[in-house]
């Protein structure tokens, strides 16, 4: 069902890791007969109008772009301030508080805050779009659909996917705990932390929509327990990290193999999020953590302490739960391992 819709091979998405994804990656992912992605949302509008033309050269097949579709926030000084001098302290840092004098800035913005995205999706003509953190709103969804896109969003519990079908959006992305990177959580303040495969059996037993599987999927084994339970496709995002044509840094993808363990923390970027175990986690996750700026100005935050010291223990490393079982493969080997082994 899904292949058809899609108009792809094998229903195997890659995930749209924004800031690691790029035009190379995603057409190895749908020249092998998947669905290639890219992660726009960390992206102003030509860098994305940029990767999409980049993209299109490289394949003629399928393939979908993500943006975050998070509410907009405002900066909050005091909460700033608060959390500079708490971070700080609490990595024995001090020497870094003289770098944030002013207001954190507003890294991402939502696709919810204008149409500049949704014009150039329509006017590039792309396959396929998906959401995280939300969904669009309904003039944005019925211009999609009017586009013949695509459409797709995560749900991470059953109220969620049942917004996402109310909405006319075609698919569910069904993001477990396992995942790695950001929860998709709509609210950040509430999170049923349901596994991959309980999400999947129970959207697949209370609404009738394409449901695709996402968290701690590593190999064929993980594919087949997925499509056991219902999923119409998988969707895969830490196994592909490592690949060369993957954005990550050289020590990103070494740490990918060295460290078999992450965790969720909200204290990286404002939201919740899966990645490799760090200093974040280890000292900043206190029980008298104050509360984190929004998202996504504590991100701000964190990136700058990484690009002031360069050192990976204050690193935004995001992996999912099954790290462990990552392979040092390229993209079109790695499909080519799971279109063998599992039976579609």
């Amino acid at each position: 069902m899904l292949r058809k819709f899609l108009n792809i091979q094998y229903p195997i998405f890659l995930a749209p890791m924004a800031g690691v994804s790029t035009p190379k990656l995603a057409a190895e992912v749908s020249n092998s007969g998947g669905l290639g992605s890219l992660g726009l949302g960390s992206c102003n509008h030509e860098e994305a109008k940029k990767q999409i033309e980049q993209l299109k050269q490289l394949t003629s097949l399928p393939f979908q772009v993500n943006f975050f579709c998070h509410q907009p926030e405002k900066s909050d000084a005091t909460l700033e301030n608060q959390w500079v001098q708490y971070c700080c302290s609490k990595f024995g840092r001090i020497d870094l508080m003289n770098n944030f004098s002013q207001a954190f800035s507003c890294l991402y913005s939502s696709f919810l805050e204008n149409d500049n995205f949704l014009d150039l999706i329509i006017q590039e003509k792309v396959p396929a779009i998906s959401f995280h953190f939300g969904i669009p709103s309904k003039s944005q969804i019925h211009r999609l659909k009017q586009a013949n896109i695509v459409t797709m969003a995560s749900a991470t519990n059953l109220i969620e996917a049942s917004y996402i079908a109310r909405s006319g959006i075609d698919i569910i992305i069904a993001q477990g705990i396992e995942a790695g990177g950001h929860r998709g959580v709509f609210n950040p303040n509430i999170d049923s932390a349901i596994s991959t495969l309980e999400l999947v059996f129970l959207i697949k037993n209370n609404l009738s929509i394409p449901v695709v599987a996402a968290g701690g999927i590593m190999d064929a084994q993980d594919i087949h327990d997925c499509l056991r339970v219902g999923a119409n496709g998988v969707q895969l995002g830490t196994a592909f990290v490592q690949c060369s044509s993957s954005k990550a840094s050289e020590t990103y993808r070494q740490s990918l193999f060295n460290s078999k363990v992450t965790q969720i923390t909200a204290t990286i970027s404002g939201r919740p999020a899966r990645g490799l175990v760090n200093d974040w986690h280890l000292k900043i996750d206190s029980p008298d953590r104050p509360l984190t700026p929004p998202y996504p100005y504590t991100y701000y935050f964190a990136k700058k302490i990484y690009e002031y010291t360069r050192q990976p223990q204050y690193a935004a490393f995001w992996a999912g739960s099954k790290v462990s079982k990552i392979k040092k493969m390229e993209a079109p080997d790695l499909m080519k391992s799971f279109i063998e082994n599992v039976d579609f």
